[in-house]
């Protein structure tokens, strides 16, 4: 039996994380190309700048809004079908999504750019479906490590997605060094990139996945409204409520920042596109540095209720702190305090909630919690728009606003239950082990 769960876990594993990397690809290549969409399509079709602003406020969003509601659902399709239909589908899907995106830059046709964000959002809630198949085929002891995995292929996308998405967006830029890109390259190109790979995935998914889970139940109701359902959850669990607050103000804040940072960036610092993509990559590898050498540090000295005390704050004060540089230069000193604080709030809010739910319940916490993020980076990214037509900087503001409300917030309510500091101080002895 643990030789046929080694052979599962081998064939699965690579295949789970390809398609990780190419959703997270997928999000970070938008990164330095939205922009694009206000100078190139939105102002040349006749609308004004700040109307541009909203419209690209509100296509980034659907995007979320859609993986809000999609993504429980695609979990209870895979227990009910099985997850290897499940993820082909979701893989179709988007890449399919992209192919409508690409079309609609190349056509200027604003409600294809909306469609395609649709269809990537509703299919691409497939990292439950990704998760299940790794805990159908880990065993106990591997799980750490094959989560770990999972982990730092999110931190690879997101390093490489901005980098790629950007040289893939520019003619004639150089490529690492190697090569300078084609001078047919435009703002279509990362998507038909993204679409190629979401569809090779496809074929990996068919031909060489084995279905992994192994007590499919085809009568099993869906329910649809699961996603609404974990909202109400989150605001009414006693233990985890603050919890999740401060989590849905953070991702909120920092989505405010994200969604409109580029256009500042291209407005104060003049920078190209692919100037827009080298920053948010040093971001990711920031984040990426954050998580392997300050965060195992801090975590040996403090507990994770402790430490989001003060990262939340910290986080917030970051993102305004992104305000001062006026030179590319002053950008790269201060940019890496928001991944040191982003690194230690994301890691320790998702060891806590973890910690805070009782063993039989952390797929429903998780999931809760998934919930929470994803309606936290809908929202603002739809009022976002109108919050930018005040000014390109108001989007950094409003977001270092909200992520120091979400710490007041939990300074002020959070009390850690018995079970919560015994559980985080066995851990953190096990740490300095």
């Amino acid at each position: 039996m643990e030789k046929v769960k080694s052979k599962l876990e081998s064939r699965a594993l690579p295949i789970v994380l390809l398609t990780i990397f190419v959703d997270v690809l997928g999000v970070g290549i938008l990164f330095p190309v939205m922009p694009q969409l206000i100078y190139k399509i939105f102002v040349p079709a006749g609308f004004s700048f700040n109307t541009s602003l909203i419209i690209l406020g509100w296509i980034t969003a659907i995007y979320p809004l859609m993986m809000f509601f999609a993504t429980p659902i695609l979990g209870q399709l895979s227990d009910r079908f099985g997850r290897k239909p499940i993820l082909a589908f979701s893989l179709f899907g988007t890449s399919i999504g992209y192919i409508i995106f690409a079309l609609g830059i190349l056509t200027k046709n604003i409600p294809l750019l909306f469609l395609g964000r649709a269809i990537d959002g509703i299919t691409g809630g497939n990292i439950s479906v990704a998760r299940a198949v790794i805990a159908d085929t880990t065993e106990p002891e591997h799980r750490a490590r094959n989560f770990g995995l999972m982990g730092a292929i999110f931190g690879m996308g997101f390093v490489l997605g901005p980098y790629i998405g950007a040289r893939l967006a520019s003619p004639n830029t150089s490529f690492f060094g190697l090569f300078n890109t084609p001078n047919w390259f435009d703002s279509a190109t990362p998507f038909w990139f993204a679409a190629i790979m979401a569809a090779i995935n496809v074929s990996f998914v068919l031909f060489i996945l084995p279905e992994t889970h192994k007590h499919i139940n085809k009568l099993a109701k869906i329910a649809w409204t699961k996603s609404v359902d974990n909202i109400r959850k989150a605001a009414s669990r006693p233990g985890l409520r603050t919890i999740f607050s401060a989590e849905f103000f953070f991702m909120a804040g920092f989505t405010f920042f994200t969604t409109f940072f580029q256009i500042l960036l291209i407005q104060k610092l003049h920078f190209t596109t692919a100037n827009v993509g080298d920053f948010f990559a040093y971001i990711g590898i920031c984040i990426a540095l954050s998580q392997v050498v300050v965060l195992p540090i801090v975590i040996k000295r403090f507990k994770s209720h402790q430490i989001l005390r003060v990262s939340l704050i910290g986080n917030g004060l970051a993102l305004f702190l992104q305000l001062w540089p006026t030179t590319g230069g002053q950008l790269l000193l201060v940019a890496p305090l928001i991944a040191i604080f982003n690194g230690l709030t994301m890691a320790n809010a998702s060891a806590l909630v973890s910690i805070s739910a009782g063993k039989k319940e952390q797929g429903e916490v998780l999931g809760i919690e998934a919930s929470v993020q994803a309606l936290a980076q809908a929202i603002p990214a739809a009022i976002s728009g109108y919050v930018a037509t005040m000014g390109v900087n108001m989007p950094v503001i409003v977001g270092g606003i909200v992520v120091i409300t979400g710490g007041i917030l939990y300074n002020v309510f959070y009390r850690a239950p018995k079970q919560v500091a015994t559980t985080e101080g066995a851990d953190n002895q096990a740490a300095t082990i």
